[in-house]
């Protein structure tokens, strides 16, 4: 990459409460004139055990317990790790889709609204979750949150394999996603804790790959297998994938948040010493405080983000708006593909080719240009560094998104070859993911510290769209036919294609007007 930039450490240091940074504040970086793709890095990055203090943090700036120093194979490994997780759940959002027709002759049911919200009820699941999840990695930590998270998604599994009704299936496919969402929370909690400023684009893109192609993935595998062998497969396949890789998670991942990790060091000196006094560098004023307290302050942050911070409110509604539009295409895709094309329930799924290799496009384009331009741009701003510089390639993606609409929409409408509508899908997921991933990655370097509840507040509002808006689908499709319908959710991402322009150009005035208090 070359060049190194300086980030704001997670909390203050209570040793240097009147010189650190708050959370979430973006330090500057000087350069070295002599060279001008290294930087400097601040003197005290990372708040240090001053005994004399009664001051516990880490034993020096390469404290090798510290995440952020944690070598490069075992950062990259520990991410995988949640990456692996993150892609099974989103799979399982859409896996069962393609079935839905047999589970309403399995089970006798007519209502088509029941049928389509018992697909989209996971995702609802994923608007709940987060908004508690993430506060709690933040209270006792990114491990054991993300192991209870992993386990209930996988009991839940054998509840929908099981279900004897479509309203125990609905029920049981919620919960299944209230556990599935705390892979795709706490992703940005372990990117912020592991990862400097230089390398969340790429460890984002890595990571979020999962939440865009598991949905991709699922209606291919699970139409093959509910054509096969039934649609309570399905959920078998799900179980013992999800099992295998939660059981691996709760081997080898480990803690990565280090106002916990130096929280449990602080315990643990204060007992060997007898050091009652001894107080955490990542306390709030350098005062302990209660997990209760700690815990009513972290469940209220998502919440805060979302009312209080405009940029934060603003980005989350524009990449819900998109999100939405992803899951309608979801919705008409295998019903167009069967009744106008003749596919069968398992050819159906692989409709979603166009839409997975725009992803994979996308994703390559921002995972090797974002970090990258963020140095170019830190090195042009004579080494300050702002989140902004995240936002500007939204621009050229943004106008990716209206393509898709008109392109597979009229040509589903007059029977062009089935390939050209699978072909007209690929702008879309290729704007999508160049929206979807900068967004992520700058809630992550705003809010560094508490980078799980920002992120929560992105997934829930997305999610709560994704999960409401394709109920209406069927309908507006039916009234407006496939042209007209897609033409109008395509007039909607034309009049948002400014949108980005209104963000790079405005956003760091916002956000420093609007500062939020997360402590």
């Amino acid at each position: 990459m070359g060049a190194t930039i300086a980030e704001t450490p997670s909390e203050k240091s209570i040793a240097d409460s009147k010189e650190e940074n708050q959370p979430g504040e973006v330090i500057a970086t000087e350069f070295n004139k002599d060279d001008p793709e290294s930087a400097l890095q601040p003197p005290k990055k990372y708040p240090e055990t001053d005994l004399s203090r009664g001051i516990v943090g880490w034993d020096g700036q390469d404290d090798p317990h510290n995440p952020q120093n944690f070598a490069a194979s075992r950062k990259w490994g520990l991410l995988a790790l949640t990456s692996a997780i993150t892609f099974v759940s989103p799979l399982a959002s859409s896996m069962f889709s393609p079935s839905v027709s047999y589970v309403a002759v399995d089970l006798g049911v007519t209502n088509e609204t029941l049928l389509s919200f018992s697909i989209s009820i996971y995702i609802l699941g994923y608007a709940f979750g987060p908004l508690a999840l993430a506060p709690l990695s933040e209270v006792y930590g990114r491990r054991i949150i993300l192991s209870c998270g992993n386990w209930w998604f996988v009991v839940w599994q054998i509840g929908c394999a099981l279900a004897p009704n479509l309203t125990s299936l609905i029920i049981f496919r919620f919960f299944a996603g209230i556990g599935g969402s705390a892979c795709l929370t706490l992703g940005a909690g372990v990117i912020a804790d592991l990862f400097p400023i230089e390398q969340r684009g790429l460890a984002t893109a890595i990571w979020s790959s999962g939440p865009m192609i598991g949905p991709v993935v699922g209606p291919i595998a699970g139409g093959f297998i509910g054509e096969t062998i039934g649609w309570r497969w399905v959920f078998w396949v799900l179980l013992m994938i999800s099992a295998v890789v939660s059981a691996g998670i709760e081997v080898l991942n480990r803690e990565t948040y280090a106002s916990v990790l130096i929280r449990w060091k602080t315990e643990r000196l204060a007992k060997e010493l007898g050091r009652p006094d001894l107080r955490s560098a990542y306390a709030p004023d350098g005062e302990d405080v209660s997990v209760m307290t700690e815990l009513r302050f972290g469940l209220t942050r998502p919440v805060l983000l979302f009312c209080k911070s405009p940029i934060v409110f603003l980005l989350s509604t524009y990449m819900a708006l998109a999100y939405g539009l992803l899951y309608l295409f979801f919705t008409t895709i295998p019903t167009v593909f069967r009744g106008q094309y003749g596919f069968s329930t398992g050819l159906s799924g692989l409709a979603f080719v166009g839409i997975g290799v725009g992803l994979f496009l996308g994703m390559g384009l921002v995972a090797s240009t974002n970090d990258r331009l963020v140095v170019k741009l830190t090195q042009q701003n004579g080494g300050k560094f702002q989140p902004e510089m995240r936002l500007p390639m939204m621009m050229f993606f943004a106008c990716f998104l209206p393509i898709s609409f008109f392109w597979y929409g009229w040509a589903a409408e007059k029977h062009v070859h089935w390939i050209v509508p699978i072909i007209g899908t690929v702008p879309f997921s290729f704007g999508m993911m160049g929206i979807y991933l900068p967004i992520q990655t700058y809630v992550i370097d705003c809010y560094p510290g508490y980078a799980a509840s920002a992120n929560a507040t992105l997934t829930a509002s997305r999610s709560l769209v994704g999960a409401l808006l394709p109920l209406a689908g069927p309908q507006m499709f039916q009234t407006l036919g496939l042209g007209w319908g897609n033409s109008l959710l395509g007039f909607v991402a034309v009049a948002f294609i400014p949108v980005p322009i209104v963000f790079s150009r405005y956003g760091q005035a916002i956000r420093e007007k609007f500062p939020v208090e997360l402590r």
